[in-house]
């Protein structure tokens, strides 16, 4: 039996036991894994490493991992320089847009919200949504670990909180969306972006206190909702500001 010392830095430990957290350990293996399957098997997708050091020298996922090896794992860098170390994440998208299961049908709508194309269906099937994700360029958005860890995902991100806004939040740190983000642009059932419809085209559909009091409205063509800035629409205003 071989054994490798691993230690996993900063939001990758989210996914340790309390017990391995923010410190080495010993991991013991036989044959001749990659690194990639040892740290898949300690529970962590590859998409969410960026870099990985044996020995103090940068690897790929394929390194063979050999007795006595001292290998330091890490998450993606927002700000450090390691230009000149082998980077594992894909070059990232010039256009940000998602994919989510369905277990984060909210967090998708307030993505939407912010002016984000996110692609969320009850029918989606994990195969589906990977699918999509490398057809169409998507970062899956997931709560399922096992899905990130399937070898033809090449974008991903575990979201770690239970609860929608906190999930909102953990995504635009993770993606830095922040100077991204054209709130009220797309619509949040279907995730078309809006058009400017003049009122006259509409007044049909619009409840006697709607008509009276608004004269700007705006039209989904995808699902042909209509939207304006009723009080909904402050309220919703008014969460988005404490983010954005």
């Amino acid at each position: 039996m071989n054994t490798a010392w691993f230690r996993f830095y900063e939001e990758l430990n989210d996914f340790l036991p309390a017990a391995k957290r923010k410190q080495s350990f010993s991991c013991n293996f036989s044959g001749n894994p990659s690194v990639k399957y040892i740290i898949e098997s300690l529970g962590i997708p590859h998409v969410e490493v960026d870099l990985i050091l044996v020995n103090s020298n940068s690897v790929d996922f394929s390194y063979k991992v050999k007795d006595g090896d001292q290998i330091s794992v890490y998450p993606v860098f927002e700000s450090l320089d390691i230009t000149e170390t082998t980077h594992l994440r894909a070059k990232p998208l010039r256009h940000i847009k998602f994919v989510s299961d369905v277990h984060l049908g909210k967090l998708a709508r307030y993505l939407r919200l912010c002016g984000f194309d996110t692609l969320c269906e009850s029918t989606y099937s994990d195969d589906e949504i990977i699918r999509i994700s490398v057809v169409e360029r998507r970062i899956i958005l997931t709560r399922d670990k096992d899905l990130l860890k399937n070898k033809l995902v090449l974008r991903g991100y575990w979201i770690r909180s239970p609860k929608p806004e906190k999930q909102l939040e953990e995504v635009f740190a993770r993606f830095d969306l922040k100077n991204s983000a054209r709130p009220f642009s797309r619509c949040m059932q279907c995730n078309s972006l809006l058009t400017d419809v003049e009122k006259e085209k509409i007044t049909d559909r619009l409840m006697p206190n709607t008509r009276e009091f608004y004269t700007e409205f705006w039209k989904c063509p995808g699902c042909d909702r209509i939207y304006w800035e009723g009080s909904h629409y402050l309220k919703m205003k008014k969460q988005l500001e404490k983010l954005l």
